[in-house]
């Protein structure tokens, strides 16, 4: 370990996690160092539920994302250029019925 913290977790990689996240990855999604969350989990104050599996942890993503706030994903994890929009918006796409004539 170099001692210097990790940088925070993005929020395209948190919705990029898998099922279950180590000790140290959620501490980077909280902003704090690997010892406060091991701290935090022996007072039995860590912000999501935890899994103690032998001497390891693992912290659940869907927890840790609610604990985050992210409730809900969103369609995009990262917003989609502007190049890729249309320059002239499609004028409908609904389809119609027919109309009828009397």
């Amino acid at each position: 370990m170099t001692g210097q913290p990790s940088r925070r977790l993005g929020f395209a990689e948190a919705l990029d996690l898998p099922l279950c996240v180590d000790l140290r990855t959620a501490a980077r999604a909280f902003g704090i160092c690997p010892a406060t969350a091991s701290k935090l989990i022996r007072l039995n104050a860590f912000p999501c539920p935890v899994l103690r599996l032998g001497d390891h942890y693992r912290i659940p993503t869907a927890g840790l994302l609610r604990a985050l706030g992210i409730e809900e994903l969103p369609v995009y994890a990262v917003p989609p250029d502007d190049d890729a929009a249309p320059a002239v918006p499609p004028h409908d796409t609904h389809p119609r019925s027919p109309e009828v004539l009397s």
